[in-house]
Formats: structure tokens, sequence, C-alpha cells
């Protein structure tokens, strides 16, 4: 019973580490990844956070969500904000 709850609890924390989609950190991992290793959805989402809108995290997007009132922000909107902006 150990074993499987250490499993799970490693396999989270791992989970965790990897870069959230649309970041300035995921755009730049993508840009070294090679284009035939991706999916469509990965392709869809690189041309919208890294192509079409400011990565979140970057100043720009953190400045473009700050001049938005504060009744527009969805809940990830916020979480972003404060997870990349702010910390």
């Amino acid at each position: 019973m150990k074993k499987l709850a250490f499993t799970l609890f490693t396999l989270l924390a791992l989970s965790a580490c990897k870069d959230e989609v649309g970041t300035q950190d995921w755009c730049e991992a993508m840009d070294q990844t090679p284009k035939t290793k991706w999916n469509a959805q990965t392709a869809v989402d690189y041309a919208k956070h890294c192509v079409i809108l400011n990565p979140v995290g970057s100043d720009a997007w953190c400045n473009q969500l700050e001049n938005k009132p504060k009744a527009d922000w969805s809940t990830n909107d916020a979480a972003s904000y404060a997870k990349h902006c702010i910390f």
C-alpha cells in the first residue's frame, strides 16, 4: 500500500514539473522540439499562445491582463496572473 501511495505521489509531483501550455518557457521548449514530434493539439496551442497571442506570463501578457477589468478575468487568468506575474 505504501509503494502504491508513493508511486502515485511521485507521478503527480513529476507531472507538476512540466511547463504549463502557453507559457514563455513552454513556447521556448516547443521551439527546440522538432515539428515532427508535435501533434495537432500542440500545433494549435503553439499558434494560439506563441504566435497569435502573447505567451502566458510574459511582460506583455501581464500588462495586457492588468489593463483588463478584473470582472472580465477568468479563473485561469487569475491563477496564471498570480503564478507568473506576482510570484
